[in-house]
This record gives C-alpha cells, sequence and structure tokens, in this order.
C-alpha cells in the first residue's frame, strides 16, 4: 500500500505568475518523504542528524499535468521501488481534486556516510520500502 500525504499549497510555493515554482514540487515530495519515514515509526531527527548510513538523491526529475494554486487541497501518493542493491526511487504522484496534477521521482543511492562509497541498503531500511510498497 503506498503512502499518502496530505498538504495545502501555500502563498511561499508560488511563483510570480501565481502557481507552485517547479523546484518547490520536489520540497513538497521531499516532505511526503519524511513524513513516510515518520510513520514507519522512523525517527527522522536520528535519520538525517549523523547517520552511519545516508541515502542522497543522485536523480530527480518532476512531470507538470496542471497547475497548482495558492490554497489548492492536495495529497501526494508515494510509492517506493528498489532498483538495484544499493539503489531505490520513490515515485511521486501529486493529485489535487482528484486530478493528476504533477508526476515525480526521486533516485536515492545508499552510502557510507563516513567514506562516502556506495553501500547495500540494510535488511531494516528494505523491509521499511516494502512496508510502503
Amino acid at each position: 500500500m503506498s503512502f499518502k500525504y496530505n498538504r495545502t499549497i501555500r502563498f511561499q510555493d508560488t511563483d510570480a505568475a501565481g502557481v507552485v515554482y517547479f523546484a518547490n514540487v520536489l520540497s513538497i515530495c521531499h516532505e511526503a518523504y519524511e513524513a513516510s519515514l515518520e510513520s514507519l515509526g522512523i525517527d527522522i531527527k536520528q535519520f538525517f542528524t549523523n547517520p552511519s548510513t545516508a541515502f542522497p538523491i543522485i536523480h530527480a526529475d518532476v512531470d507538470f499535468m496542471r497547475p497548482m494554486y495558492c490554497g489548492d487541497k492536495l495529497f501526494v501518493d508515494l510509492t517506493p521501488l528498489r532498483i538495484r542493491s544499493e539503489q531505490f526511487e520513490i515515485d511521486y504522484q501529486i493529485y489535487v481534486n482528484e486530478k493528476l496534477a504533477a508526476k515525480a521521482m526521486t533516485r536515492h543511492v545508499c552510502i557510507d556516510a563516513t567514506s562516502r562509497k556506495k553501500i547495500a541498503l540494510s535488511a531494516e531500511i528494505v523491509k521499511c520500502l516494502e512496508r510502503l510498497r
């Protein structure tokens, strides 16, 4: 089962044309990612602060289907997918009024935080990814 994240578009999310600024869509996706970690019982402060393992984003893309405006209520449908022993992707579908407004993807690689070398995803992280699918 995918993870669903609800959010309201704020004025600060928009550009001079009054629509969501393109880069802010990735910020919204990252909010959903953090919320999904919390839903699994992961302490995000510990997860992101001086971890022994890190999961940096190595690729991201966004496709827009319709504009999103200040005040719009949206939900983000987040679905992770393991693609290699050391990588996973998260697909995001962003809906406004039950209509697809944008799709995004982030690709993460697992690294040792000290050496910055790629390492295999731990069994715990694989289990977390599976729980969100």
